[in-house]
């Protein structure tokens, strides 16, 4: 790979993770709004589902625009790891400024909430999981925005790092097909 096509490479796969970014940080808001409204959490799943999807639709468009219609795997795979990456930063940087600014335990308080209903009390009681579950609470207050923020970046990368290997073997073409 020459120094320009590097270039563009990167190029593509910022701009992808910009978009990549804005669909996580949906999902994301329908997650916190899921947690009194059912159908906006069904619709945070949904957006997550998605992002193979997403990513490899935008590997198509790259391969397409960007490479005249060929494209190797290692390249392929090598813009999913950097579109995942890029996407995963400036998610990380709204989760920190939603979690340092926004949330005042809003978070916390619902899960907590959650817990204190009748069927869960009863359900953790069962199955003997009640200290447990109070300590989880009390490791989730604990934790700083930034913990909560480079927790999810580097969940990100990584599922760039798996997710790559069948996008990039789907996006990848050795020949151009003429129409």
């Amino acid at each position: 790979m020459t120094a320009p096509e590097y270039i563009q490479l990167k190029a593509y796969a910022r701009q992808d993770g910009f978009f990549l970014s804005l669909l996580w940080a949906a999902s994301f808001a329908c997650y916190i709004l899921g947690m009194t409204n059912q159908l906006m959490g069904l619709t945070a799943v949904l957006l997550a589902v998605l992002t193979p999807f997403f990513v490899a639709s935008r590997l198509g468009r790259f391969r397409e625009e960007g490479r005249e219609g060929m494209i190797s795997f290692s390249r392929s795979y090598l813009y999913v790891i950097l579109v995942f990456f890029y996407g995963g930063v400036l998610l990380a940087v709204v989760q920190f400024l939603y979690f340092a600014y926004v949330d005042n335990g809003y978070l916390l308080g619902a899960f907590t909430k959650m817990l204190a209903s009748e069927e869960n009390k009863q359900l953790l009681q069962q199955y003997g999981m009640e200290k447990a579950m109070d300590e989880s609470l009390a490791e989730m207050a604990s934790i700083r925005p930034i913990d909560y923020a480079l927790n999810m970046l580097t969940v990100n990368i990584m599922l760039g790092f798996l997710l790559g290997i069948p996008i990039g073997l789907w996006g990848r073409r050795k020949e151009k097909i003429s129409a």
